[in-house]
């Protein structure tokens, strides 16, 4: 303990905070880059006036949290208080519409990923560009605002998105990482920036509106992973931590989303890899060793950290109707007056699920919290459907739950594996879904029909990835490839289990989805009909 002591006295260490969906957590990491500490703060996405949106206010006081959090976790385990760090670097989901005025004032409410309003914009840039651009795209949102004739619009001096606003905020510098980028504006794999060609097409798209600016002016500046992004400043130390302890100047690498810190935290950003991160949303990233033959709007077009290709199947919903249910199993054992520990709840349930039949029993549940544009979903409607004669038992209805945690993820993934033929050696899964250990993994598995592997790190997440982000800026040798450092300092001898699907799950996925498929149309003419 005294070693830890004296590398965190003396800042050897490396500090990453993400801001995921539904917590914000920090991870502290030592010179070996394995985790050391760490601190956390819950939030939600609230609903208002029809936008899925956080507050200014909901950004900065869980950030300072997160952080207290984390400083207290290693005051108690070391007796040192947190003055300074190696490096820091911040992450976030991606996407999404943050737009501020020349005073850097916010314009409008931030409109997270989860809104599935700007399907007009989506569609005339995805045929104006000839590359899939989705509706949780920055680029889509702000497209969409021109097109509503937003009042605002004339008055943007800078887009960003929520990983590019805190770090400006902490550092003054309005830049993000290329793979962060890569989910607000199509990227240039070859130059890893902005695509040219792209940029003077939107501006030709816009200019008979007269706005004062060029989409590039507003955008922030692109760098890749290892490049430096600027320092703590004062004023950004007090407002990460507001006791005045943490000290102003730390080097702070480029700002990253939540895909990309995905890919690191899984040692997944080499061509040939993948990875799939399971929590609130649900997303798989294959870097590519050529491209798509063709355009598909159920797949993106991202980049690794580094700034290399990746296709990405992004999917609104994963796990938030799932939590749902176990919560009422919860209350239930609440209602006669037993006491639950949620960690054991999900285990029993999940494990309660690998009883089931490999297809579910013929149940179906549809976990559509939010839209879903995959499947050209407009809203949220989750559902849960039998018929007389399914088996309707608890394995099988929590094994329907969990094989719908990824059943758009399925339909999006056979396109890249089937049809486009991509070649992908290994599946590296991380994120809540995957807590229980074997039964995420194994579903995962039968879906994609591909081993799967979980490292004993993969619960850490996005806030270990953006450390490990941050450590390879300040730690990595001259000319050395973030794939490299990752291989060879950070998961050299690290233990993960390896999952091969089983043929009869398989099956059994397969059958359920086909049917979820086939009864796709009743569910959206079901949204109709709710509205």
């Amino acid at each position: 303990m005294s070693d830890v002591k004296s590398m965190i006295e003396a800042g050897k260490t490396s500090l990453g905070i993400e801001f995921g969906s539904t917590r914000i957590k920090a991870v502290l990491v030592g010179e070996d880059n394995a985790p050391i500490a760490s601190g956390s703060h819950e939030w939600e996405n609230r609903l208002d006036n029809g936008v899925w949106t956080y507050t200014l206010e909901d950004i900065w006081t869980g950030l300072q949290d997160c952080y207290r959090d984390l400083a207290v976790d290693v005051k108690k385990q070391y007796d040192v208080e947190l003055t300074t760090v190696g490096a820091l670097g911040f992450s976030a989901m991606m996407h999404g519409y943050m737009v501020f005025d020349k005073a850097g004032e916010q314009l409008v409410p931030f409109r997270t990923w989860r809104n599935t309003m700007t399907e007009q914009a989506a569609k005339e840039l995805t045929e104006l560009f000839r590359f899939n651009m989705p509706q949780r795209w920055s680029g889509a949102h702000l497209y969409q605002a021109i097109l509503n004739k937003e009042e605002h619009v004339k008055d943007i001096d800078f887009i960003t998105t929520l990983a590019g606003y805190v770090h400006w905020k902490l550092t003054g510098e309005k830049v993000l990482g290329v793979g962060d980028a890569s989910g607000m504006f199509p990227i240039d794999s070859t130059t890893r920036n902005w695509n040219k060609e792209m940029l003077a097409k939107f501006d030709e798209l816009v200019a008979p509106k007269g706005y004062p600016w060029k989409v590039e002016d507003i955008l922030p500046k692109v760098l890749v992973a290892g490049e430096k992004a600027g320092t703590l400043t004062e004023e950004g130390a007090k407002l990460l931590d507001p006791t005045g302890k943490l000290q102003a100047g730390i080097p702070v690498c480029p700002p990253e989303g939540d895909a990309g810190t995905g890919m690191a935290a899984t040692n997944s950003v080499r061509v040939r890899t993948g990875n799939v991160s399971a929590g609130t949303s649900v997303f798989a990233m294959v870097v590519l060793e050529k491209a798509l033959e063709k355009v598909h709007e159920e797949i993106d077009m991202v980049t690794t950290p580094a700034g290399d290709a990746v296709a990405m199947v992004h999917c609104n919903n994963c796990t938030s109707d799932l939590n749902a249910w176990v919560n009422i199993f919860k209350e239930f054992a609440e209602a006669f007056g037993m006491k639950v520990d949620m960690n054991d709840l999900f285990g029993t349930l999940y494990n309660k699920a690998l009883e089931g039949d490999a297809d579910c029993g013929g149940l179906m549940s549809y976990n559509f919290f939010a839209g879903e544009p995959v499947v050209g979903l407009d809203e949220g409607r989750p559902l849960f459907v039998r018929m007389p004669d399914s088996k309707f038992n608890l394995a099988n209805f929590m094994r329907a739950n969990l094989y719908a945690s990824l059943e758009v993820l399925k339909v999006g993934m056979d396109i890249l594996l089937k049809e486009e033929k991509v070649a992908v050696d290994e599946i590296l899964g991380h994120g809540g879904l995957f807590k229980t250990k074997g039964v995420g993994q194994s579903i995962l598995a039968a879906a994609l029909d591909t081993p799967v592997s979980v490292m004993e790190t993969a619960g850490e997440g996005g806030a270990w990835g953006i450390a490990l982000l941050a450590s390879y800026m300040n730690n990595k040798a001259e000319d050395e490839a973030l794939d490299d450092y990752l291989d060879a300092k950070v998961f050299a001898g690290q233990k993960g289990t390896k999952m091969d699907p089983d043929p009869k799950d398989v099956e059994g996925y397969n059958t359920f989805i086909e049917r979820f498929k086939k009864t796709l149309p009743i569910m959206k003419a079901a949204t109709e009909t709710m509205k």
